[in-house]
C-alpha cells in the first residue's frame, strides 16, 4: 500500500520542509516556533536529559500548540516530531517508548536501530514513523519494517552524514518504495526545497540552516562560526561518535585539535549522548553540512522559514515559466 502524507499535514505546511532533530541543538523553542511557522519541527530524546525532562518538553509542546490552535482554529500550525534512537543497546528506549505511548506525538524519527517497536506503538494511536537511513540497505529493512516514510541522509548532511549524492539515493529508493521520502543534506535555500521535491522527494529534512535561530540551544560564538564558514570549512569524521560526521574545521581547531590529525573512534556507544563528557565535546566541536554557506545572518527561525518560503516561490515561478519557454520552443 502506497504511504502518503495525510492530507491535514498539507494544509498545515507552509513549507514542505522538517526542521531535523540537532543533538544539543535542538529544543522546545525551536520546535514550537518552527511549528507555529509552518514546517514540523523535531527535536532528539537524548537533548532532554534525564528522563523527566524529556516527559515535561513533550507535554508541553502538546499544550502549546494545542492552545495555539485552539486560538487560531485556521492557522497553518505544523505538528512536531520525537527523533529517538532504537538500538537494542540504548539505556533509554523503553522509558522513551512509555513516553511515545504517554504523549502521542504525529510524528516520530527513528535513528540507529530497527524501528519495528516504534511502528507497532505509534501505528496504535494513529500517528506515523519516519526513518533516517544513510544507504540503500539499510532504506531496504526499514520499509520492511513497515515505516511509513525514509529520510535518506545524502551526502553533505550536517552532523552524521551518508555518502550518496542526495539525488541519486532519491532514484536509487524509488526504485522499490514507493511511500514518503524525505531527503537530507546540503538543504538551506527554498531553493534547495523545490529540487528536493523536482528529484523525487516529498519533504526536504533542514538542519544547519536552523542552527543560526535565535531560539535554538546553539550558543553565539557557534552562531557566528556559521555565519562566517564555507563548505571549505567542514570535515567529515568518525573522530567524535564513531559515525562519519561533518564537522566544523574552525571549532575542532579551537577545541586544540588538528583536523587533518583526527584519530577514528573504532566503537560505537549508543549511550554517549547520555553522557556529560560526551555531550561536552559535541557542546565544545560542532557539526555542520555544506549548505553552510547560505547563511549570513543570525535571525529568528520564523524569519528564516519567511526567507525560505520567499525563496522557494520564487524558485518555483521561475521553474514554471522555463518549462513554459521550453514548451513555447518545441510547440514552434
Amino acid at each position: 500500500m502506497v504511504k502518503m502524507i495525510p492530507d491535514l499535514w498539507w494544509n498545515l505546511l507552509r513549507l514542505p520542509v522538517i526542521a531535523a532533530p540537532m543533538f544539543l541543538v535542538s529544543g522546545t523553542e525551536l520546535v514550537k516556533t518552527c511549528c507555529l511557522s509552518g514546517v514540523i519541527g523535531s527535536f532528539p530524546a537524548p537533548n532532554a536529559r534525564p528522563i523527566e525532562v524529556l516527559d515535561q518538553w513533550m507535554g508541553e509542546l502538546n499544550e502549546s500548540l494545542n492552545d495555539a490552535r485552539e486560538k487560531d482554529p485556521a492557522g497553518r500550525i505544523a505538528p512536531w516530531a520525537l527523533n529517538m534512537v532504537v538500538h537494542s543497546s540504548y539505556s533509554r528506549l523503553k522509558d522513551e517508548l512509555e513516553l511515545i505511548k504517554k504523549h502521542k506525538p504525529q510524528l516520530v524519527i527513528t535513528s540507529l536501530g530497527s524501528p519495528k517497536v516504534v511502528v507497532e506503538i505509534v501505528h496504535e494511536y494513529g500517528g506515523l514513523v519516519f526513518s533516517d537511513v544513510s544507504d540503500v540497505k539499510f532504506a531496504r529493512k526499514a520499509a520492511e519494517a513497515g515505516v511509513d516514510g525514509l529520510i535518506l541522509v545524502a551526502s553533505g548532511a550536517g552532523g552524521h552524514a551518508g555518502q550518496i549524492n542526495g539525488f541519486a539515493f532519491v532514484d536509487m529508493v524509488r526504485s522499490f518504495w514507493d511511500g514518503i521520502i524525505v531527503l537530507a543534506g546540503s538543504i538551506s535555500t527554498g531553493k534547495g526545497i523545490l529540487a528536493a521535491q523536482a528529484a523525487g522527494a516529498d519533504l526536504a529534512y533542514m538542519g544547519t540552516r536552523l542552527i543560526v535561530a535565535t531560539e535554538s540551544l546553539a550558543n553565539d560564538e557557534y552562531r557566528e562560526m556559521l555565519v562566517g564558514a564555507t563548505q571549505e570549512d567542514i570535515v567529515l569524521t568518525d573522530a567524535f561518535s564513531g559515525v562519519n560526521a561533518n564537522m566544523l574545521k574552525p571549532s575542532i581547531k579551537k577545541a586544540g585539535l588538528d583536523p587533518e590529525q583526527l584519530v577514528s573512534k573504532e566503537k560505537v556507544d549508543f549511550d554517549d549522548m547520555q553522557r556529560d563528557t560526551n555531550a561536552k565535546a559535541w557542546r565544545d566541536i560542532w557539526s555542520a553540512g555544506h549548505g553552510v554557506g547560505a547563511i549570513d545572518r543570525i535571525e529568528s527561525a520564523a524569519d528564516i522559514i519567511r526567507r525560505l518560503e520567499k525563496e522557494y516561490k520564487q524558485a518555483l515561478e521561475r521553474i514554471n515559466q522555463n518549462a513554459k519557454n521550453l514548451t513555447g520552443v518545441h510547440a514552434k
